[in-house]
């Protein structure tokens, strides 16, 4: 049975990247609109990077040590050129993920930003940061000075990745997302009702399960749907449509299909003012705004942002040997 189930979301991961990776690949440029609320292919490696590899069998490792505090994330400023996402590998994300990063051979870390969205005069992108093999961590990023500085208004969640974002208004907003190794499941909604300035994590079901959100979308405040692709860990159908009476505080199962589901009420395209170019001239993500009949680089953020390495160790200080108080005393100066 569990052969089955990774079979399938295996097949689910591959099939979500296929399309942005072959265009990366043909043309060295990608392009993402804003928050329409529709889950880009999963975990994009462009034509920087190796295609994603998943690990077979590989499992979410426990560990017995109480887990290590992450470093502090300082903002962000953007001088024109593209911008590095710091992330601080430790020993727990190295162990959690089934990594084999040594000293000498480090993994090279990577930035897959999947959404854009603007509300007042905040911006938003959201994505996950990955090795060439594995998810580590989501990544939210805002803006409300234009792009000129960016910080992370929600703590990052690890082997987790966030896929699209909706603001219904500017107060109420949501970013899809799920734990995304070794298989997607748990998936989940981030919820805010100030604007973004703070946000809350809601799952969709209660109890661990496979699946990832492929579409979602709220008409009001209160009230939206989503589609959860459970590849074949679904007993019911391969596809799974939800509803929401209270803006994803608990959601109700209405439909279930072995084929493809839309939501009706969707739109394609959110914002369409605002849209993720990724640029292979400059390897980075660029943010751009629509201006009239052109369109505006707001920011740009690297797409390479460094390597793993574990913590160096460091070795036990030596201390000088301690007299034997019998001897002192039988040889008295």
């Amino acid at each position: 049975m569990l052969e089955a189930i990774q079979s399938g979301m295996r097949r689910l991961k591959e099939s979500r990247k296929t399309e942005r990776f072959r265009a990366a690949l043909n043309g060295g440029v990608f392009v993402l609109s804003g928050g329409a609320g529709l889950a880009p292919p999963f975990a994009l490696l462009t034509a920087f990077a190796a295609a994603l590899i998943l690990i077979p069998g590989a499992a979410c490792a426990q560990s017995d040590q109480p887990p290590e505090q992450p470093a502090q994330v300082q903002p962000l400023l953007n001088d024109g050129k593209p911008m590095v996402v710091e992330y601080h590998c430790t020993a727990d994300d190295i162990h959690s993920a089934g990594l084999s990063c040594t000293l000498d051979d480090p993994c090279p870390l990577f930035l897959e930003l999947a959404a854009v969205e603007s509300v007042g005069n905040r911006i938003f992108v959201a994505g996950n940061i990955h090795s060439p093999t594995t998810t580590l961590s989501s990544v939210l990023l805002t803006s409300d000075d234009d792009g000129k500085t960016w910080r992370e208004p929600y703590e990052r969640l690890r082997l987790a990745g966030f896929d699209s974002i909706q603001f219904i208004d500017f107060e109420n907003g949501w970013v899809s997302g799920e734990v995304q190794h070794p298989l997607p499941r748990d998936p989940f909604l981030l919820v805010t009702a100030d604007g973004g300035k703070t946000w809350r994590q809601r799952l969709i079901f209660g109890d661990p399960q496979f699946g990832a959100i492929q579409q979602f979308w709220f008409s009001s405040r209160t009230g939206g749907g989503l589609i959860v692709d459970r590849g074949r860990a679904g007993e019911l159908g391969h596809y799974e449509l939800y509803e929401t009476p209270n803006g994803g505080e608990t959601w109700m199962l209405r439909q279930t299909s072995e084929k493809p589901l839309q939501l009706k009420r969707a739109p394609a395209t959110a914002n369409a003012d605002w849209r993720l170019r990724a640029d292979a001239a400059i390897k980075a993500y660029r943010v751009e705004h629509r201006a009239e009949d052109r369109w505006r680089s707001i920011a740009a953020f690297s797409v390479s942002i460094g390597f793993c390495r574990p913590p160096r160790e460091t070795p036990p200080q030596s201390s000088a040997p301690v007299p034997d108080a019998a001897k002192m005393s039988q040889n008295p100066r």
